[in-house]
């Protein structure tokens, strides 16, 4: 008896959660939640595919392998920075009065071979965040398609990478960045709202204006030239933002579970609320505001997820989606040619995310911003918000006119008329998308 009694006890501690064996010591593996962060890093990587066929999809037939280079070169260039230097840069210890970090133990990552953080081996949570380093410069990529040289681009994202989004990103998440400590508990931006897409967006919004609209826009058509590519990139998307999002949490309990659920409640909400905007004005529904609708909702609840509660996430996911459908109208007035609308969706989207959350936030987590200040109120929390939104504004604004000069001077940024005509594929890269390719007129 005593013999199945230990074989008893033996089999129930190993069916009990990691957390529970393993999660008291920082300096042991958590399996369950190291599990988790490698499953979200593979999903953070796989939306990288997915923003390629979004993108890919929508511009003209000539541009379409050119357009998801853009997206894929990111992963080769800003791979090896991150490594080489970017994680460094980023949740290094503040230099330059805390502009941006460094730590030589950062440097070719060599310090963190045998590093284990609460539970995770260090090297996980440094190909998990990446991740995100890799796809925030492909956002911008959406609104100079079809009018760059590869070289210019290249260029370019290497440039916006150290100078703007490592900074950015130490401020708002790294343990003593000024952003992360500013108020009762920092600025709120779980997965990136500031740090990737109101940055992408703004950055986006002056390489827009910078470089000017495509020859013959808005005259000529520009129709997509593969909306079911498109819509399976956004499907893409959709499913690589549980890990955006949930793996953001940096574990495998409550709160991941919250914000696995509020990424779903939001995008379906933006989705909705989209396709009932169009069915109202125009009694039918596209499956271009479709998608436009699904990635309203998932940019508005990216800062958000850890903080609302689902209610919230639905009228946010619906606010963004109406905004969003505004921004993209106005665009069509003010006549700028964000070609794929980085700053209409994820600018606005995650802009109103971002300050829109302080309204939303759930009783337990503004009962304990209070233990750090008494009193602590939304307003408070919107001040926070509002602040980070300006520092991040001025960086990326500031920041990108620099940079498209700096390429433009050097290297080039701006495409000849003519090989814009003949279209980036061939002009390029020397290669056609697909099988047929039917003239132009100009």
């Amino acid at each position: 008896m005593a013999f199945f009694a230990k074989i008893t006890i033996l089999m129930f501690a190993l069916l009990l959660p990691s957390t529970i064996v393993l999660g008291a010591d920082p300096g042991v593996v958590d399996t369950g939640t190291t599990a988790w962060m490698l499953i979200s890093t593979a999903l953070v990587l796989l939306m990288v595919p997915g923003l390629a066929m979004f993108y890919g999809g929508l511009v003209r037939t000539k541009n379409v392998l050119g357009t998801m280079m853009h997206s894929f070169v990111s992963i080769a260039i800003i791979g090896v920075l991150w490594v080489v230097c970017g994680y460094g840069l980023t949740f290094g210890k503040g230099i330059l009065g805390g502009f941006v970090g460094w730590s030589g133990d950062y440097f070719l990552l060599r310090g963190i071979d045998d590093t284990i953080t609460n539970g995770v081996p260090e090297y996980v949570l440094a190909m998990f965040q990446g991740k995100f380093a890799i796809i925030t410069p492909a956002l911008i990529s959406g609104a100079l398609a079809e009018r760059v040289y590869f070289k210019g681009y290249t260029f370019f994202i290497v440039l916006w990478f150290l100078f703007i989004y490592c900074p950015l990103c130490h401020w708002v998440w790294a343990a003593d960045g000024w952003l992360f400590n500013s108020g009762a508990a920092g600025v709120i931006d779980l997965a990136g709202g500031l740090v990737i897409h109101v940055s992408a967006g703004i950055s986006a919004l002056v390489v827009a204006l910078y470089l000017g609209p495509r020859k013959g826009y808005p005259k000529s058509s520009m129709a997509p030239n593969n909306l079911v590519m498109t819509m399976m990139g956004a499907g893409l998307l959709w499913v690589g933002w549980f890990g955006f999002n949930a793996g953001s949490t940096v574990q495998s309990g409550l709160d991941t579970a919250r914000a696995l659920t509020m990424t779903q409640v939001s995008a379906a909400s933006g989705a909705l609320t989209w396709m009932l905007i169009e069915a109202f004005i125009f009694r039918k529904v596209t499956s271009l505001g479709f998608v436009s609708g699904i990635l309203a909702g998932l940019v508005v609840i990216t800062p958000a997820a850890g903080v609302v509660l689902p209610g919230g996430a639905i009228v946010m996911g619906a606010l963004s989606s109406s905004l969003c459908y505004l921004a993209l109208n106005l665009k069509m007035k003010i006549g700028y040619d964000d070609s794929l609308d980085c700053f209409g969706i994820h600018g606005v989207g995650s802009g109103l995310g971002v300050l829109l959350l302080s309204f939303f936030i759930r009783d337990s987590w503004m009962a304990a911003a209070r233990q750090n200040v008494a009193g602590w109120s939304c307003w408070d929390q919107l001040l926070v918000q509002v602040k980070g939104m300006g520092a991040t504004i001025a960086l990326a604004a500031v920041g990108t006119v620099v940079i498209c000069v700096l390429v433009e001077k050097s290297v080039g940024f701006r495409i000849d008329e003519q090989d814009e005509f003949d279209g980036l594929d061939k002009s390029l890269h020397s290669e056609n998308g697909y099988g047929l390719i039917f003239p132009e007129s100009r």
